[in-house]
C-alpha cells in the first residue's frame, strides 16, 4: 500500500506546471490545514465534472446552458475572438478591453498528434458567423506552429462568409529587451508596427 502524501505528491505533481517539489509543498499545505479544507477542496474535485460543462454558444465552461458572457446582452454579438483554450479566453477578460463574445476551440490542429479538422468543429463555428451575423472574426490562437496552422485553416474556412478575419498582433512584451528577442518575434515586432 502507498504512502497517502506520496500518493498525494504523485497526484498533485501530474497538475501543469506543478513539479515535484510544488506538488509537495501543496500537499503539506492541505495536510497543515484544518481537515474540513481537505474534504470541501476533495468534494469540489469530484463534482466538478458533474457541475460544468461547455457553453451551448461559445463552448467555454460554464455551470449554466450559457456562460456569463453570452448572456451578457452588452456584449457585441457582431465581434467574435476565437481562442484554443478557456484559459486564454480568461487572459484576454482579464485585460478588460474586449467587449465582444469567444468561440473556444479546445484544440489546435496538429497532424502529428492526430488532431486534424474534425476536432475543432467548424460547422458549428460557421453557423454562430451566419446566425449572429458577426462582421469581424479575430483568431486569437497561440504563436505556435499549431496555433499558426490552425489560424489559417479558419481564416480559409470564413473566407466564403466575406467576414473580416484579422489574426492577434505579435511583437516584443512591454519592458523587453531586443538583444534577448527571438528572431521571429523581432522580425514580428517590426511588421506589425504602426505610427506613433
Amino acid at each position: 500500500m502507498q504512502d497517502p502524501i506520496t500518493e498525494l505528491v504523485a497526484l498533485l505533481s501530474r497538475l501543469p506546471g506543478v513539479g515535484e517539489r510544488t506538488a509537495a509543498r501543496l500537499a503539506y499545505h492541505v495536510l497543515a490545514a484544518p481537515p474540513d479544507y481537505a474534504t470541501t477542496l476533495g468534494r469540489a474535485l469530484s463534482e466538478i465534472h458533474a457541475r460544468v460543462r461547455r457553453c451551448e454558444c461559445c463552448k467555454n465552461y460554464t455551470s449554466d446552458a450559457l456562460c456569463r458572457i453570452c448572456r451578457d446582452p452588452a456584449r457585441n454579438a457582431q465581434l467574435l475572438c476565437i481562442v484554443a483554450r478557456p484559459q486564454d479566453l480568461a487572459a484576454i477578460e482579464r485585460g478588460s478591453t474586449f467587449h465582444g463574445r469567444y468561440h473556444v476551440l479546445h484544440a489546435l490542429l496538429s497532424p502529428l498528434d492526430g488532431v486534424g479538422p474534425e476536432a475543432l468543429d467548424v460547422p458549428a463555428l460557421l453557423t454562430r458567423v451566419r446566425e449572429d451575423a458577426v462582421s469581424e472574426v479575430i483568431i486569437a490562437t497561440p504563436l505556435s506552429v499549431e496555433g499558426e496552422a490552425t489560424a489559417l485553416f479558419l481564416a480559409q474556412e470564413l473566407r466564403p462568409l466575406q467576414v473580416r478575419c484579422t489574426r492577434i498582433a505579435s511583437g516584443l512584451p512591454h519592458g523587453g529587451e531586443l538583444e534577448y528577442t527571438d528572431q521571429v518575434t523581432l522580425a514580428r515586432a517590426l511588421d506589425g508596427r504602426r505610427e506613433i
